[in-house]
């Protein structure tokens, strides 16, 4: 059952921007994540020898000179050049003018984990090995985490609200909510909302020390599960108010209900389902949708032993024996773990799995694991009716974001 509310502000979702190490541009990314391709592949933009794991799903092909222009594009850290790029693809999948409309109208809002801490690392390696300071202005512009924002609102001269969310693995589904909030609110027409992130030297290491990594591939669900596999990757939604996306009469691929946020503060990097339950059952509340409408749950699913299962948990909590007959797959199966890119590229799958009545797969997986009783959805894509989403992600320390997605009410 789907309640809605008279003379609310509604949000949908018109454009779609993606670079992944499956695709670039939503169209490559959403065949290959239906054929269950593996973007997953031995890491080259850092030497990895003196590590035991080597894998990672980088983006291999990704040009930025085919996006921005050459001398702003070097004068940008990797992150921000994927954020604009996917900014690009998404307002051309939305056949969308700024002349249109205000630029003040226009907000931007920008989720990662680390920012633009590649930069950072070529900075050092270049001053360690040179012993020579890189002029510093040139620093100040290039690898802080606020640059994100602030990279694509110059980029296309936009001055509304510019803000980055560093929830961590959840922060995609954070700047989606806060964009939400926003136009429902009539503060902003119009936003680019998502999430960004590159690999780098410094998250490989970090989550090498945890013991985190899996040795070649990323298997969500799986009995035999050995860890997740980082990832990077960039994936921009363009959101407006329903009445604007009616009268230019722009393809709609699905409407915001509504998130939920939660932190439960259990451990540092181990989720509680508590927190995850509650993140849930505030995403249903806020959206007045009951959980029996809820026809696929795209997970956070990890590939880690805790995570999984905790995640598993929650879900059982919330749809009890009806967890079995939802599917519910993990993409990172195929692209590795995009950290604050995660969740806004996730948010893309939902709106094509609701525009073509299609779910991805769960790759990796040979057998089941009795603490992971759920559809994963094992490595073939499944058609199915998809008319109601949930996009769950979950961060270190306990912050946990759901952003329920349809079709529009």
């Amino acid at each position: 059952m789907i309640k809605q509310k008279k003379d609310e502000r509604r949000v949908v979702v018109t454009g779609l921007g993606v670079v992944s190490s499956i695709g670039i541009g939503w169209q490559e990314f959403w065949k290959n994540l239906l054929a269950g391709k593996s973007g997953i592949s031995k890491i080259t933009s850092f030497d990895t020898s003196s590590y035991d794991r080597h894998y990672g799903g980088e983006v291999k092909d990704f040009n930025p000179y085919k996006f921005i222009d050459k001398r702003k594009a070097d004068r940008m850290g990797r992150a921000s050049q994927m954020a604009i790029a996917s900014c690009n693809l998404a307002l051309s999948d939305a056949d969308f003018s700024f002349a249109r409309v205000g630029r003040r109208k226009v907000g931007v809002f920008i989720g990662t984990t680390t920012g633009e801490i590649a930069r950072l690392e070529q900075y050092y390696k270049t001053w360690h090995s040179t012993n020579k300071k890189i002029p510093v202005p040139m620093n100040l512009i290039t690898f802080p985490t606020y640059c994100l924002s602030s990279h694509v609102s110059r980029y296309f001269r936009l001055s509304g609200p510019s803000v980055v969310f560093s929830n961590a693995c959840a922060a995609g589904n954070y700047a989606i909510g806060y964009a939400y909030d926003l136009i429902k609110n009539g503060r902003i027409e119009l936003a680019i909302a998502g999430g960004v992130d590159g690999i780098s030297n410094i998250v490989f290491t970090g989550f090498s020390r945890l013991l985190a990594i899996a040795p070649e591939k990323c298997q969500p669900f799986d009995k035999d599960r050995k860890g997740m596999i980082p990832g990077e990757g960039s994936g921009i939604l363009f959101l407006e108010n329903l009445d604007s996306a009616l009268k230019r009469k722009a393809r709609i691929y699905a409407e915001i209900y509504g998130y939920g946020l939660s932190c439960d503060g259990h451990h540092m990097t181990s989720p509680s389902p508590d927190g995850v339950v509650l993140s849930i059952k505030k995403c249903l509340d806020a959206s007045g949708v009951c959980c029996d409408a809820v026809d696929y749950v795209s997970a956070h699913g990890t590939g880690t032993i805790e995570n999984d299962r905790l995640e598993c948990q929650a879900i059982k909590t919330i749809f009890g024996a009806r967890r079995r007959k939802i599917p519910v797959s993990s993409i990172k199966s195929m692209i590795g773990h995009c950290m604050g890119a995660s969740s806004a590229i996730e948010a893309i799958t939902c709106c094509l799995a609701i525009k073509d009545q299609k779910i991805p797969p769960t790759i990796g997986f040979n057998e089941k694991d009795p603490d992971c009783d759920i559809d994963c959805v094992p490595n073939k894509s499944r058609e199915a009716k998809v008319g109601v989403v949930l996009n769950n992600s979950l961060a270190f320390g306990g912050n946990n974001a759901s952003l329920l997605l349809g079709k529009r009410k």
